[in-house]
């Protein structure tokens, strides 16, 4: 059993902070469960493009508002507390936050932490060694 305090993340390695966000990653693939999982806050005002051509990401919204712009078709969403999106696709994606917004983040493969954002918004396929969990 894992259990774990945000205040056990703040301020770690796993605290990722950019200037357009902030990623709490709380469960990586070291814990070795098949998935990991973050809470990320994307700043209001801000404009971030992803495309995870390696991992499958549901983010559920829990905080804030923002516009999701799938930049494969040009289909926009709005996203509130309460909804999420599966980028079950691989879909190249912007968000452009209204308000802060605060969603909880499931990828799966799990990432290991280590993972850095390229200029085409992947993040490259990292493997976790085989170290005890």
């Amino acid at each position: 059993m894992i259990v774990r305090s945000m205040d056990e993340v703040n301020d770690t390695e796993a605290d990722i902070k950019t200037e357009n966000w902030r990623s709490r990653r709380i469960i990586l693939a070291k814990e070795k469960v098949g998935f990991s999982f973050h809470e990320t806050v994307l700043y209001a005002g801000t404009e971030s493009t992803f495309w995870y051509a390696n991992h499958v990401e549901l983010v559920h919204c829990i905080e804030g508002e923002a516009e999701l712009t799938n930049e494969e078709t040009g289909e926009k969403h709005t996203i509130t507390p309460g909804t999420l999106y599966l980028l079950n696709g691989h879909e190249k994606h912007t968000v452009r936050p209204k308000t802060d917004f605060r969603v909880l983040c499931v990828f799966n493969p799990p990432v290991t932490g280590r993972e850095v954002h390229d200029e085409n918004g992947v993040y490259p396929l990292v493997v976790e060694e085989d170290a005890p969990a």
